[in-house]
């Protein structure tokens, strides 16, 4: 009788029981790892949010919320697009501010590397530059225009330069703290093979440090589009600065959102370009 009863009351085995056949956790984040785990998948996920914007934004203009001063819609920022690039100016104000940028971005890149190099290996230089270097980068941007304007004119010294100043303190802060906190036993195993000087920095120390020396040209790269409208905004006749500054003057609220549309999808463009770089030389040196 003991049996029998014993039989209907048997504890079910640990594996039996709800799992991920049933719905689970567990199915949810390999679906979720599956989407994300492509580029294809990430891009599509990254389009949601501004493709929402944008639906948004259609919605309200049509709905008559704000004036076509304060808002216009997305056709008209298209037609005013297409107007531009008709008649040539777009590609120009667009080439120019990319020749900007990419050349401050070399110059204040380079510049920052090495500098941050020689601060980050030297305890003198450290101690001798490193209160001057603070000092100059705690200077707004906007402070530097009327000097660089009357050092250089309005020509493209200035905003190159100005853009390199821009470029130039990320990259040297990240490589600058990198190098600082380079685990000294692999230094001193790279001296011990007989590597000192520009052949330890090049072959044990940057290595140890690409991951930062990329986090901080990435941000230099957006330090040099901030920096690149700051200059266009003052003292410039083509750029998409410029065209920001002549539509507000002009009421082309239009061209105006045109121009930072293309600002954040170029930047977001170069970024991306820096982004592969990176990822080839992590798997190079790391």
């Amino acid at each position: 009788m003991t049996g029998r009863r014993n039989q209907g009351t048997t504890p079910a085995s640990p594996g039996s029981g709800p799992g991920p056949r049933d719905g689970g956790g567990p199915a949810t984040g390999r679906g979720a790892r599956g989407i994300l785990g492509t580029s294809a998948g990430r891009a599509v996920v990254g389009l949601l949010l501004p493709v929402a914007l944008v639906i948004a934004w259609w919605a309200a203009t049509t709905a008559g919320l704000f004036s076509p001063v304060q808002l216009p819609s997305p056709a008209s920022v298209i037609s005013a697009g297409i107007d531009l690039a008709a008649d040539g100016s777009l590609w120009h104000h667009i080439a120019i501010s990319v020749q900007r940028v990419l050349l401050g971005f070399a110059i204040g890149g380079v510049l920052g590397l090495l500098i941050g190099s020689l601060l980050g290996l030297s305890t003198w230089a450290d101690a001798a530059l490193a209160p001057l270097v603070g000092a100059i980068r705690a200077v707004p941007s906007l402070a530097w225009v009327p000097l660089l304007i009357l050092w250089m004119g309005i020509g493209e010294d200035s905003k190159v330069t100005l853009v390199a100043i821009g470029a130039f303190f990320p990259i040297f802060t990240n490589v600058y703290a990198a190098l600082k906190h380079v685990d000294p036993h692999l230094v001193e195993a790279g001296r011990a093979f007989g590597y000192h000087g520009l052949r330890l920095l090049r072959t044990v120390q940057l290595p140890a440090v690409v991951p930062s020396v990329f986090s901080g040209l990435r941000l230099a790269l957006a330090q040099a589009w901030l920096f690149l409208v700051a200059a266009e905004l003052i003292a410039s006749s083509m750029g998409l600065g410029w065209l920001l500054s002549d539509s507000q003057n002009n009421g082309r609220t239009d061209r105006l959102i045109l121009a930072i549309i293309l600002l954040a999808v170029i930047g977001k463009i170069t970024d991306a370009i820096l982004g592969l770089v990176e990822q080839r030389a992590i798997r190079r040196w790391s």
